[in-house]
């Protein structure tokens, strides 16, 4: 097993030095549409791929028979589409990156994950026979690149479920803004509001069967007037919802509040 690791890593590390100066350039036809260009870079650092899957699953793999170069395949094609040149990390490093991230999603999400190498191993592994610092350096920048990436997708996820389930209710997420509280005390009365909404389950269940909220119920419990709860409505299904629903990243802008 330890011969494969240094196997693979020694072979990756050949595959980046010999990449031509011009992929660069077959990377930006790539991202615009350029399917001939895709398709060069696939064919090219098909290897490098099986190599990198091959690695993380702790065994020689072939095209066509194990699932893993598929998903290798899969990752690289979406490196290709996310990479950014200006970030400063080599493209293969990156794609080596996404490759490895998406192998241990596989495998977690399969239940093989105790049968591989885990990636902290192989991060140490390549780290102990890497001599350069500026190497090591760039891998951990693809990381944090790759994990950018991976929260600016969740979070636009998070905002189209969350719009969706707005829409239900007769909100729209661009909404929000002009039917948040002017004033930081009413949009925290607001927010308080929500959060009673949240933690009773017979409110709770109102709203969600209703779509509305419970105006006569609130109003004898909260220092909120009929009137602005009626002006608040909106606001307050709205941050309700946040609130009962798993938006980690939304729930973020409610704890700021």
């Amino acid at each position: 097993m330890d011969c494969l690791i240094r196997e693979s890593s020694s072979s990756i590390e050949e595959y980046k030095e010999k990449s031509s100066l011009d992929i660069n350039t077959l990377l930006v036809k790539a991202k615009n549409g350029d399917k001939e260009a895709r398709e060069i870079i696939i064919e090219k650092f098909t290897p490098f791929i099986l190599r990198v899957a091959s690695n993380i699953s702790g065994r020689y793999l072939h095209i066509g028979h194990d699932d893993e170069v598929s998903i290798g395949m899969i990752a690289f094609n979406e490196a290709i589409d996310s990479y950014q040149v200006e970030k400063g990390v080599s493209f293969l490093t990156f794609a080596e990156t996404v490759i490895k991230r998406r192998l241990i999603d596989y495998f977690r999400k399969e239940g093989k994950y105790s049968k591989v190498i885990p990636f902290s191993s192989v991060d140490r592994e390549e780290n102990g026979n890497d001599e350069n610092t500026t190497n090591r350096l760039e891998s951990e920048e693809a990381k944090n690149h790759v994990k950018e990436l991976e929260d600016t997708q969740a979070r636009k996820d998070e905002i189209l479920r969350y719009n969706k389930i707005l829409s239900e209710y007769g909100i729209s997420f661009s909404e929000l803004v002009q039917i948040s509280p002017k004033h930081d005390d009413a949009r925290r009365r607001a927010m308080g509001v929500a959060w009673i909404i949240a933690g009773n389950d017979r409110y709770k269940k109102y709203l969600m069967s209703k779509k509305s909220l419970p105006l006569k119920q609130l109003e004898a419990e909260v220092k909120v007037t009929r009137k602005t709860l009626e002006r608040q409505r909106k606001y307050i299904i709205a941050v309700s919802l946040i609130i009962i629903g798993e938006f980690n990243y939304l729930k973020e802008y409610i704890n700021c509040n």
